[in-house]
């Protein structure tokens, strides 16, 4: 068959695929979620079994975990959400004098009365209010279907107490696909670890500035900041914005100047200074890689396509590149730097003994298969 022909077939089979994922979006956004966090807790699996205890009890541990981080995180969103919804009606005067000191400020740059009418004639609080509410009210969406993610993640937590013994036997008889998934699996929890502890640092500094400053609901903003840390790139411009409004009502554009101030010294020097380079250390993906991928999987999935933006780039990688040997040395073009796709000698045999011949999870990497 021509190599054109094939490249055709190609798109065109591409083309469907993400087509079809965008139409069963809000099916398939839940589902790769809670396959995502199955995978970040699946080490506790492993050390359980390790432990010589029930694969059972490794099982219901990382249930408990992943639950009680979802749960909280939705819970806390919902009981901000309504404190948001009583607290910024209050602001409806703040609002109204802000309006009157545009327009003179308008009205002495020598701007026509008319036009700074209809200028100003749509913005009112209402318009405000709508868009801090949908900035959560978009957060709130990915937990939309906790109850669909929370049975999902019963069901794949369940079956990874045999995870080991899956990946020992698929290492056997096709050690490229063992090595592909284990690779995507490792790369996915180093993503998720590197963003969680740079996520809490922001949120702590965001925070306690905003308390100094006097911002209503501070460490609301705080666990926005938070969330939008997973999202590459542009999460800090989206964690900004509702503070930001929110200073504006409550000390007028010096006090939102200070926010915006604040908020990009610490976001900047950490989310697009440091934080770049440990997560591109952790999953070998270039900065326009990840920023590429975030557009292409939030515009397919929403926001839950945001958030996993990463952990699903890699896993087409796995599936795409690491699969086969011989497309392997693609990875160089899409890495953050050559060393990290650098081949090794490493050839040490996982570790597959576990509790009562339980094999190990997918935390230990079989090694790349010997040419």
């Amino acid at each position: 068959m021509p190599r054109g022909l094939i490249v055709l077939i190609a798109a065109a089979s591409a083309v469907v695929t993400v087509i079809g994922m965008r139409i069963f979006s809000p099916i398939l956004g839940p589902v790769l979620l809670a396959l995502t966090l199955t995978m970040a807790v699946q080490p506790i699996q492993t050390w359980a079994q390790r432990r010589g205890w029930h694969p059972w009890v490794g099982m219901v541990g990382a249930l408990v975990t992943v639950y009680a981080i979802l749960i909280g995180i939705a819970g806390a969103l919902v009981i901000s959400t309504g404190q948001l919804a009583s607290v910024l009606p209050d602001y409806a005067e703040s609002f109204n004098e802000q309006l009157d000191g545009l327009r003179t400020v308008l009205a002495n740059a020598g701007v026509d009365a008319e036009q700074i009418r209809n200028m100003l004639s749509s913005l009112d609080i209402g318009k405000l209010v709508d868009v801090l509410s949908t900035a959560l009210q978009g957060l709130l969406g990915v937990f939309s279907n906790l109850l669909f993610v929370l049975a999902l993640l019963l069901f794949t937590t369940a079956g990874g107490m045999t995870m080991g013994k899956r990946i020992a036997f698929v290492t056997r008889i096709r050690p490229d696909i063992a090595f592909a998934l284990t690779t995507a699996a490792q790369g996915t929890r180093n993503y998720l670890v590197v963003s969680t502890v740079f996520g809490l640092i922001v949120a702590v500094l965001d925070g306690g500035a905003l308390v100094l400053l006097g911002i209503p609901l501070p460490w609301l903003w705080a666990m926005l900041s938070f969330i939008t840390n997973y999202i590459p790139n542009i999460g800090f411009l989206i964690g900004v914005i509702p503070p930001a409004l929110l200073a504006l009502l409550e000390g007028g554009p010096i006090l939102m100047l200070w926010v915006i101030v604040i908020y990009s010294v610490i976001n900047f020097v950490i989310q697009s200074v440091i934080q770049p380079k440990f997560v591109g250390d952790a999953v070998g993906l270039s900065t326009a890689v990840t920023f590429l991928s975030l557009v292409f999987w939030a515009s397919v999935l929403g926001a839950i396509g945001a958030l996993l933006a990463v952990p699903l780039t890699l896993l087409v990688k796995a599936l795409l590149l690491d699969i086969d040997p011989t497309t392997r040395w693609m990875n160089v073009m899409i890495s953050g730097s050559v060393e990290d796709t650098a081949p090794t000698d490493d050839t040490t045999e996982p570790d597959t003994a576990g509790s009562d011949g339980e094999a190990a999870g997918p935390a230990d990497h079989p090694p790349p298969p010997k040419k």
